[in-house]
């Protein structure tokens, strides 16, 4: 099974070129069972990652494009009048799926942002009084841009608290990028994933059950008191109005857990609690204004948490 996450995480970098450490991240959040934002400027290849990602687990795939006029029963879906039964019948949203892409999140108002707040925290949606289960592979991946760019809303803390990583998408190196623009003279076109010569390397079947290998990672007891020190310590940051919610708690041990099984070890270490903080805390955070004011980012306050609070020995 290891093996096969290793295979797919060869293949995606291949392709996603110049973006190792977004590729790992995005791994480790599918074994953890958590939802992520992929925030980056266009054109730095958010869409396709995912789209190759679900081609390559054999998962079931739906978008959809999140613009300022997209309502909630057009994510979720809505009853229908039928005329020659005379009765409602329910048309399903694309919500109904495996990998649900909402591109470009931060688009589209409050109202239809709120409407996956169900689906990611319980895998169920309420339509018409009626509760309707999602797969159990159902997983969100928000793209968004940077909120400097016009025309965008800030998700509420509610929801930013549902996804586990907030992965920022930088530019690739030159090098990288060079190494694209030859596969495009070789040929290669993004938006065509049918020219690939690509196998699906994992099933559904096989991921609930990797699932279930890393849930049984061993952590021991002074682990769970250093990340429980973190947690509340955030709470405490002078320069923080927001620190870790008990729901971050979770998913950071969950997320570690994975973080060991992609490194094929039977136990989580402090490395492996510290190496995915910046992804897990980045969004959970809100810094004080006059913080930022003289300068602080919110990475950097993952960075001064993770320096204070003492290792474990």
């Amino acid at each position: 099974m290891k093996s096969a996450f290793q295979h797919l995480r060869t293949e995606l970098s291949t392709v996603i070129l110049g973006q190792q450490a977004v590729v790992d991240s995005l791994l480790v959040a599918l074994l953890a069972e958590g939802h992520v934002i992929l925030e980056g400027v266009p054109g730095t290849a958010k869409t396709l990652l995912v789209k190759l990602l679900s081609s390559l687990i054999q998962a079931e795939f739906r978008r959809v494009q999140l613009t300022p006029d997209v309502l909630p029963a057009d994510v979720l879906g809505t009853s229908i009048f039928d005329f020659n039964t005379h009765q409602f019948t329910l048309r399903k949203g694309p919500i109904f799926t495996q990998i649900l892409l909402a591109d470009e999140i931060n688009r589209t108002p409050p109202k239809t942002q709120a409407a996956l707040l169900e689906a990611m925290e319980e895998r169920q949606v309420t339509l018409d009084g009626n509760t309707l289960p999602l797969s159990p592979l159902f997983w969100t991946i928000a793209t968004q841009n940077p909120l400097e760019f016009e025309g965008t809303y800030p998700l509420p803390e509610a929801q930013l608290d549902r996804f586990l990583f907030k992965i920022v998408v930088d530019y690739p190196e030159a090098s990288a990028e060079k190494q694209m623009l030859m596969n495009v003279l070789k040929g290669f076109e993004a938006h065509n994933l049918s020219q690939w010569e690509r196998q699906p390397i994992l099933t559904g079947e096989q991921i609930l059950a990797a699932r279930q290998e890393a849930r049984s990672i061993h952590v021991e007891e002074t682990l769970v008191d250093y990340l429980m020190a973190l947690v509340t310590s955030s709470r405490t940051q002078p320069e923080l109005i927001l620190g870790a919610s008990p729901r971050s708690a979770v998913g950071w041990l969950r997320a570690a857990q994975a973080q060991a099984w992609m490194d094929d070890r039977t136990f989580v270490t402090p490395d492996d609690i510290k190496a995915i903080a910046i992804p897990l805390l980045r969004h959970r955070f809100i810094v004080k204004p006059e913080a930022q004011l003289d300068g602080v980012s919110v990475d950097q306050v993952v960075r001064n948490l993770l320096a204070r609070v003492p290792v474990p020995r």
